[in-house]
């Protein structure tokens, strides 16, 4: 199986799995923006714990689902997005103000778009969590 874009078959597959009634589901194959994705939203509280299982073929990655997403995928094409224009993507995106989460790439790493915004830099956008 040819894989190009390893971020959306991993939201694509936590959301099916959540959606069937399922508490785990695994990802694969590992890689560092999937990581990135899942670090952030762990903390946010939309997933629970998740372990790396290594297969010798890239890795599988066990995700514990906690029912918290209400709908989740990657943003195609990655717009660059500036610091002020946040507010127009998040209208786009997310259902209302204050509810879910853009994930950005920016020079100082990854993050969700509050952080990109408390720290007054800007990027590309790569997913949105609700």
């Amino acid at each position: 199986m040819a894989t190009n874009d390893t971020l959306a078959i991993a939201l694509s597959t936590m959301l099916n799995a959540q959606e069937t009634g399922k508490n785990t589901c695994v990802v694969k194959p590992v890689s560092k923006i999937t990581l990135a994705v899942l670090h952030i939203m762990k903390e946010q509280g939309y997933i629970g714990d998740y372990t790396i299982l290594e297969d010798g073929k890239g890795g599988n990655i066990q995700v514990n689902l906690t029912g918290a997403i209400n709908k989740c995928g990657v943003i195609k094409p990655r717009f660059s997005v500036t610091k002020q224009e946040f507010d127009k993507f998040e209208k786009r995106f997310l259902p209302a103000k204050d509810f879910g989460l853009m994930i950005i790439t920016t020079p100082q790493g990854i993050m969700t778009q509050t952080e990109a915004r408390e720290k007054g830099v800007g990027g590309k956008l790569l997913a949105y969590v609700y």
